[in-house]
């Protein structure tokens, strides 16, 4: 199978327009069961901004597993698993409450590469997002396409977890994974339909969205310090997690910020963040 093809799309842009409306927020806020959120009043909270530029393509466009069919702006990776690796953000500008936004997207890099586990195709993706007083967040996101796992195949140990200051013990039920899909607009099954995940993804469990984790580990840090100007972020999915398991967020504050993770319920490290503040 040859993947050289797909630098084609290194250079691709798109731009998409929005306004930061309110209602995106209530949900999160009742998502993440907050009557009184800790972000700051009147601005949209970290990774709020992933509640906007919504994907609208038409039912009769959805694939099998509730994504697009691939092409047009991201490469059509010829492999069955996509996921959302990893990001790195930063926050230049607060985005206010009912603010004009525009996103301008462009493929920085595509990369193949063969493994342990198969062919592996990395897309890099920039975005910018911007006000009309300039630019406000600029985003590299990681995506991961992967081969279907092979029989019995495990997902690596990770690094021993450090010892954690915060704490706080999740219960990822269906009903939160389908209000986080629903206010993000994500239709892929692997988040909802647990047959499919089982007998055709070949998943345990339906899979809690790698941005709902990283959204709660932010969220973890603004419980402990509200109303503070998060200016950094950065992420990394190392692990899956499931709903048929719990599992824990934890973080330690440090000069500037703090360190975040996100533990399954073997005490294996499923995501790992850097956050920096003000």
């Amino acid at each position: 199978m040859s993947f050289d093809h797909l630098k084609d799309w290194i250079g691709r842009e798109e731009e998409h327009l929005d306004v930061a409306t309110a209602a995106p927020l209530a949900g999160l806020a009742a998502t993440l069961d907050h009557l009184d959120p800790p972000w700051r009043a009147g601005e949209i909270p970290p990774l709020g901004h992933w509640l906007y530029f919504l994907p609208k393509a038409a039912q009769r466009e959805i694939a099998e597993d509730g994504h697009p069919h691939r092409g047009g702006f991201l490469p059509p990776v010829p492999l069955p698993r996509r996921m959302w690796a990893g990001s790195q953000l930063e926050f230049v500008a607060p985005i206010r409450t009912g603010e004009a936004l525009r996103r301008r997207s462009t493929i920085g890099d595509v990369q193949h590469k063969s493994g342990r586990s198969g062919e592996m195709v990395f897309v890099k993706v920039l975005h910018e997002v911007s006000t009309e007083a300039g630019l406000a967040i600029r985003e590299v996101h990681d995506i991961v396409y992967r081969e279907a796992p092979k029989p019995g195949e495990a997902p690596p140990p990770s690094e021993p977890s450090p010892d954690a200051v915060w704490r706080r013990p999740m219960v990822p039920d269906p009903v939160l994974l389908f209000r986080y899909s629903a206010i993000t607009f994500n239709g892929h099954r692997i988040h909802y339909d647990r047959k499919y995940c089982e007998e055709v993804e070949g998943y345990p469990g339906l899979i809690v969205h790698g941005p709902l984790t990283a959204t709660l580990l932010v969220d973890l840090f603004l419980r402990e310090n509200p109303g503070a100007r998060v200016t950094a972020y950065r992420f990394r999915a190392r692990r899956p997690l499931f709903d048929v398991h719990p599992f824990t967020l934890c973080g330690s504050p440090r000069v500037g910020g703090a360190t975040l993770w996100a533990l399954d319920h073997t005490g294996q490290i499923a995501m790992s963040a850097e956050l920096e503040a003000a």
